[in-house]
C-alpha cells in the first residue's frame, strides 16, 4: 500500500473518529472528504467499490450540525455496505447482471439501525455474486494487488484495510467474513447466528447466512457489536483477566500452509510470553466430518434459494447457481437429513466442550491470500459458521513477510460480548504495534 501522511484521518479507527467529532476535534464532513479523496486516490486501482454515495458530504454536514444531546452512538462515522444488503439511497445489485440498476424500497434492518444511530452509509462494497458463487469481485488485495482479498466480502475488507473506510459490513455463509479479513490484515467478527436480523439481506442458506463486520481494532467491531444489540453477557461467562485458551489446528491441519502454522506458533509463543497458559488440543473426531455437512446443507438450501432465478433468467444465470439447483453434487434427502442431525448434535457438543475453556483459537485461513480473484478456501470457516458459533480474527503479525494472516477465536454459541472482551485483553499481546 502506498504511504501517507502521519495524521492523516483516513487511518482513525472507528472508535477514535466518533471520538473526535463527540470531542469536536473533528467533523464529519472533514472525515468524509478524506476518505472520499481516499478512494478516488486508490480505489482505480483496489477496486473494492461498486457505488459511492452522492450525497455523503451533505448527510455529513447535516450530522455536524445536529446537537450534541440528540446524537447517536455512530453520529458522523462513514460505513460501507457489502452490496447484498438492500439501502433505498443506493443501488443493491448483488454483483450481479440480472439486479444492475436495482433500486429496494428500504433498507435492510441493520442498515437502518446504522443510520439511526448518526452513521452514513458512504457505499456499496463489491461482492461475490449474490456472496454466493458465481462471478467473483474485481477487488484486489490493498497490501498486493495481484493477489485476491478473499471473497465473498471482499470490498469491504479492502475497504478498511486500505483506510476507505473505518468500519464495513460484510456476511458469512461458509467464511467469507474471517477469511477475508486474515486475508486483508484487518478485524473481523461474525456473530452468533441469529443474533443480528438479515431483514433486507440476499439469503444463500438459510441455517448459515449471518451478518459480521470489520474494523481496525477489536473496540471498532465491539462498537457496531453493541449498536446491534450483542452486549448483553451470557450466563456464566463472565471476563476474566485469566482466560482459559485453548489452541487447535483442527481436523483439516494437512491443508495449512507454512504462514497459517508459524502465525498460530506465534500466537501461542506470544500469549504464553504474557503469561497466559495455552492448552493445545485437537477436537473430538465428530467434528471432522462438519465440513461435508455444511456444503450439503449450503448446497440444498441454496437450491431453495436460487430455484426462481434460475427459472426466469435460465442461461442468463451463472452456471454456478444452476449447479446448486440441479443438485448436480448428487446429495439425498437422506443426506440432507443426516446433515442436519450433526449440526444439531455438534452444537450442543462444542457448547459442552467449551465449559472448560474461555476462547478457542484455530485457524483463519489455509495460508496467504492465493493469486487472482478467487474467494479462497473456507475449510477453516466453514465449521464454525455451522456451529453458530461467534468467530474473530485477529491479524498476527509475522514480521518477516509484508503478507497479513491471521488466526480465529471463538468461543461457545452467545458468548460474543465474552468473547469481544477477552479478545480486547488479548489483542496487544497478539497484535503488537
Amino acid at each position: 500500500m502506498d504511504g501517507f501522511r502521519e495524521r492523516d484521518v483516513t487511518q482513525l479507527s472507528a472508535t477514535a473518529a466518533v471520538a473526535q467529532i463527540a470531542e469536536g476535534r473533528l467533523t464529519s464532513r472533514a472525515l468524509v472528504d478524506a476518505l472520499l479523496a481516499r478512494i478516488s486516490l486508490r480505489d482505480p486501482d483496489v477496486r473494492a467499490w461498486l457505488a459511492l454515495s452522492e450525497t455523503a458530504r451533505e448527510l455529513a454536514e447535516e450530522c455536524d450540525a445536529v446537537p450534541a444531546a440528540r446524537r447517536g452512538r455512530l453520529h458522523g462515522l462513514p460505513i460501507g455496505v457489502k452490496d447484498v444488503f438492500d439501502t433505498f439511497d443506493l443501488p443493491t445489485t448483488h454483483n450481479s447482471p440480472l439486479y444492475e440498476g436495482f433500486r429496494p424500497a428500504a433498507d435492510a434492518a441493520v442498515v437502518d439501525l446504522l443510520r439511526s444511530e448518526g452513521a452514513i452509509i458512504l457505499g456499496k462494497t463489491d461482492t461475490t455474486e449474490f456472496a454466493a458463487a458465481g462471478r467473483n469481485a474485481a477487488t484486489a488485495n490493498p497490501h498486493d494487488l495481484s493477489r485476491t482479498p478473499g471473497g465473498s466480502s471482499a470490498g469491504s475488507a479492502a475497504a478498511v484495510a486500505d483506510f476507505h473506510v473505518p468500519l464495513a459490513l460484510a456476511t458469512q455463509t461458509g467464511g467469507s467474513t474471517i477469511r477475508p479479513a486474515s486475508f486483508c490484515g484487518v478485524v473481523g467478527f461474525k456473530p452468533s447466528f441469529g443474533r443480528v436480523s438479515r431483514e433486507g439481506v440476499r439469503i444463500y442458506a438459510q441455517s448459515f447466512d449471518t451478518v459480521g463486520w470489520y474494523g481496525r481494532s477489536v473496540d471498532d467491531v465491539a462498537l457496531l457489536a453493541s449498536v446491534l444489540g450483542l452486549d448483553e453477557e451470557f450466563p456464566a461467562a463472565g471476563f476474566s483477566r485469566n482466560p482459559r485458551i485453548a489452541l487447535t489446528l483442527g481436523p483439516y491441519k494437512d491443508r495449512l500452509s507454512p504462514e497459517s502454522l508459524m502465525a498460530l506458533t506465534v500466537a501461542r509463543e506470544r500469549l504464553e510470553g504474557a503469561g497466559h497458559r495455552v492448552q493445545v488440543l485437537d477436537l473430538p473426531p465428530e467434528f471432522e466430518p462438519l465440513d461435508r455437512h455444511h456444503r450439503v446443507i449450503l448446497h440444498r438450501e441454496g437450491q431453495a434459494s436460487f430455484r426462481n432465478l434460475a427459472r426466469r433468467h435460465s442461461s442468463s444465470l451463472h452456471d454456478d447457481f444452476h449447479h446448486r439447483v440441479e443438485n448436480r453434487d448428487g446429495s439425498s434427502l437422506a443426506d440432507l437429513a443426516r446433515a442436519y442431525d450433526a449440526m444439531g448434535s455438534a452444537r450442543i457438543a462444542f457448547d459442552a466442550f467449551m465449559g472448560d475453556f474461555d476462547i478457542l483459537i484455530a485457524p483463519s485461513a489455509p495460508g496467504f491470500a492465493p493469486i487472482g480473484r478467487g474467494p479462497g478456501d473456507p475449510v477453516f470457516n466453514a465449521s464454525w459458521t455451522l456451529l453458530g458459533v461467534p468467530c474473530l480474527n485477529i491479524p498476527i503479525p509475522l514480521g518477516s513477510s509484508a503478507l497479513p494472516i491471521g488466526v480465529t477465536l471463538t468461543a461457545r454459541r452467545f458468548a460474543d460480548k465474552h468473547l469481544l472482551d477477552v479478545a480486547r485483553h488479548l489483542e496487544p499481546v497478539l497484535n503488537p504495534t
